[in-house]
Order: structure tokens, then sequence, then C-alpha cells
């Protein structure tokens, strides 16, 4: 049967693997030939639901939207990842990373972060493990999501400004390789998305994973059945997304839908709709779908929501894009903002402007009156509170 998970090479069909200089060669080979025996460790895996039950505060709800869900015409429910400690689900893959650092003997942690969520979320676990933490975040990302900037430094972490480029994630992922390069013995790199070289693809769903593992239990509760008719999800990197689809990947029943951020337009030259506008290159480590010009330069990717504007997208992603696994939907930032604006006031939550963007397919793509489709809520408005004040004037 053929499978849309990772092979052992790292591979999803033609994409993933990885395409790393010689010099990071020892880092992620030290780290491939070990990720799977340690989160296989009955004392890792005790120890790592252990932190996501006390410290994150899972299981997350599974919470049939029904306001929502009698505008639409269908049967929403949001898995509320929202509510986990430190506000997206960017900390289950944290806890797990910095799980896995300890049983490799590692004292330093460095990470790269776009939106903050997951710089607050490595600097969190940081804290609660006592291990030295730096996060690598562009310029322009700092400035437009402060608060965030203001946690990691309450919580310990050093966090130092990418200046080259666009001074965006990609720009702060550069940053923090070459950190990894120059400490490769004390220091393990926490890299917050379904991106970069194999093993890290791979590790990061597994530990998001826990997402789609609760989905089952909990529609099974509901409905009676652990499937749904759709899974649905933003992808930037896409890490919110492989968790939520990563036990439904090879259930061809289960519809999976990702959306990405169009920006302007996906013919503005201001978008992030990697699917629409990428073409088969290397990001970071990876042979995956890339926003490049005709002679392969990397294009700047643009979109209002911090954690979306990332050039390429995971290697999962772009096979289940490429096979036609996945139905793939490009929001633009009007109809994103719009659709957060309506589950604040239909239902009383405040979504991130990532998480937004799924649910703006509501207007786009009509569903049965008898579909089960999960969204997953990935993450909270706090942070794009300023975003939401200036777009809508509030």
């Amino acid at each position: 049967m053929k499978s849309y998970h990772a092979d052992e090479r790292g591979y999803y069909g033609e994409f993933g693997g990885a395409f790393i200089p010689e010099m990071l060669y020892p880092n992620c080979e030290e780290l491939r030939q070990n990720y799977l025996n340690i989160m296989a460790e009955p004392s890792f895996q005790e120890e790592f639901h252990q932190l996501l039950k006390d410290y994150v505060g899972r299981p997350t709800p599974l919470y049939l939207a029904k306001r929502l869900s009698e505008k639409y015409h269908t049967k929403i429910y949001l898995k509320r990842e929202d509510l986990c400690h430190t506000g997206a689900h960017k900390v289950n893959n944290t806890i797990g990373q910095i799980l896995m650092a300890k049983k490799l003997g590692k004292n330093r942690i460095i990470a790269e972060t776009g939106a903050g969520q997951h710089g607050v979320a490595t600097a969190t676990v940081c804290a609660l493990m006592g291990i030295q933490c730096v996060v690598y975040m562009g310029e322009i990302d700092i400035a437009r999501q402060a608060p965030n900037v203001a946690r990691m430094k309450m919580l310990g972490a050093e966090v130092r400004p990418a200046t080259s480029g666009s001074k965006t994630l990609k720009d702060a992922t550069n940053e923090a390789i070459r950190d990894w390069i120059n400490n490769p013995v004390d220091t393990h790199y926490i890299i917050g998305s379904v991106v970069g070289p194999h093993p890290y693809p791979d590790m990061v769903a597994r530990f998001q994973s826990v997402i789609s593992e609760e989905i089952k239990q909990q529609l099974k509760a509901i409905e009676g059945r652990e499937n749904p008719d759709y899974v649905v999800a933003c992808v930037g990197g896409g890490s919110n997304a492989a968790g939520i689809f990563y036990h439904y990947l090879d259930v061809p029943e289960v519809g999976i839908i990702a959306v990405e951020a169009a920006g302007k337009g996906i013919d503005s030259g201001e978008s992030a709709a990697t699917s629409a506008l990428g073409k088969v290159g290397i990001i970071h480590g990876s042979k995956t779908l890339l926003m490049q010009t005709q002679d392969g330069q990397i294009t700047e990717p643009y979109s209002i929501s911090a954690g979306l504007d990332y050039p390429g997208v995971g290697p999962m992603h772009a096979h289940l894009y490429a096979s036609g696994r996945g139905e793939f939907i490009s929001i633009t930032d009007e109809d994103a903002m719009q659709a957060g604006l309506e589950l604040s006031k239909l239902e009383g939550i405040i979504p991130a402007i990532e998480t937004s963007h799924a649910l703006a397919i509501f207007e786009e793509r009509k569903f049965n009156p008898d579909d089960v489709v999960v969204v997953n809520l990935s993450g909270r408005g706090d942070k794009d509170l300023q975003n939401y004040i200036d777009y809508f004037k509030l």
C-alpha cells in the first residue's frame, strides 16, 4: 500500500531528504541514528506524555462550533490547540525535542522563529529544563511580534535579530543553521516546523501527531467514529497541519485540506501560496516546493501573518500536493482577517491570524450538511491583537 509518511531516508515521494553542507552532517546524522530509538523508549514516552498532560494541558478539547456550523450548513469541529500552554500547538514539538536534546547530552538550545510562537515555546521548555536558549528572529518579525519577543526574554532566552535578506523567518533559519555548524557538540537545534533536513520533518510530525491521535478518540466518543470527512489546517512550513493530518494520511476516505496564505492575491507578487507558485528546489536542507525566480533565486513571500510567510512548504505537504492526496486552497489577507473576526463574533474565540486562513475556506468551499469537518485551531489571537486593531480600526 502506498504511504504518505516519510520513508527511512526521509523522503515523501520525491520530496525531503537531507541536502546539507558537510559541516552539518555529524549533527544531523547523530539525530537520525537516535531519534526513533529514543522516542520508542518507554521512559521517554512516559515523560513526554506526562508533560503534555500536566504542563501543556492536553488533551485539548474538540469543540463543535454550533453557530459557525449553522452558518455554513455543515458540522464544524475545532481542535482547540489555542488552549495549549503558550497559546499554540508549537509546544507539543518543543517538549518532545527538549527531551530528545537531554537524551543526546546537549546543554544549549537554538531555534528560529517567525511569528514568535515557536520561539516562545522553545524558551518555555528551556526555562522548564534549565537549559541555555538562543532564538534567532528576523528584524521585521521582532518589530511586528513585540509581545512574543518580550515573553522570550522574560523566559530567559536571548533573542538574536537576523538582519540580512528580508529580515524574516528564512533569514532567521539561515542564522540558526550557521550557529549550529559552529557549535556541533553541545547544541541542539529545535526546528519549529516540518521543514529542514531529515530527520526533522518526520520527527516534528511525530511529536505533533498527538493532535490527530486525540481527535480519533474524541470523535469516537462524540460521533461514534474515529474518522472525520475532512481535516483542515493552515500551512506555512506546516507543523500544525502535519499534526492533524498524521493519523489520516493513509486513510483515503478522510479528505485533507491544506490552506495557504495568498497574501494580496496569488498573482499579486505579494503572496506565500507555495503550492500555486512554487517549483521543486532545495531550502534549508530539504528538497521541496519553493517560491523562486526563473534562475532559482528564492523569492520573498508575503502574508499578513508572520507564521505563514515562508517561501517553501514542508516535504510532507509538497508530496500531498503533488500526489493529489491533499486539496490546497489559498486565502487572501482580507478573507483571513474577516474569518478571524467572524469566529470571534460567532463563537467567542479570537484565533491567531494563521488559523484564520483555515477558517476562511467555508466561504470558498461548500461541504455537505452531514459532513464532519475538523479544523485545527492552531493558535490564539492574543499575539495578533495589534494586527487586528490596525486592520479593523478597532
